[in-house]
């Protein structure tokens, strides 16, 4: 991960005592500048500030019963900016939901458990290390 700067990491989650849970592990593991929504669309509305990462939540009905859901919230991300990458979380632990994370473009996807935290930072380390390499290999491609 980048240590001269801060990570900006958005986390949306709909399920507030774990959106903090994560908030509050994040700030404390390392060097992120955190933003919270509990819908997709208040994460939509805030792209034009350049999230590194977002962690979002499949499902987004508990605050807003009408409130746009995980999937849909990804596909507008990607549709802002197709390079944001996103890890998807859900308490389903289903091939098929995952699966489907994965066809909408998703980086990675994180079942809710007592290791998903853990899983999460990972994810995000794996992002940045995947990003390097293909910027390495991006300037090796244009010298050749």
């Amino acid at each position: 991960m980048p240590n001269t700067t801060k990570i900006k990491l958005f986390l949306v989650d709909d399920d507030a005592v774990f959106l903090k849970s994560l908030e509050i592990q994040f700030h404390n593991s390392g060097n992120f500048e955190i933003e919270t929504y509990p819908t997709g669309e208040l994460c939509v509305q805030n792209l034009n500030q350049k999230p590194d990462v977002i962690v979002l939540d499949y499902h987004l009905d508990g605050v807003i019963k009408e409130a746009i859901n995980g999937i849909q919230t990804l596909d507008k991300i990607k549709n802002f900016n197709t390079n944001i990458p996103v890890i998807m979380l859900s308490s389903q632990d289903k091939i098929e939901v995952a699966i489907s994370c994965m066809h909408h473009k998703a980086f990675d996807y994180v079942v809710k458990s007592e290791t998903a935290f853990v899983r999460l930072q990972k994810a995000v380390s794996t992002i940045f290390k995947y990003q390097k390499i293909e910027k390495e290999l991006n300037w090796y491609m244009e010298r050749m």
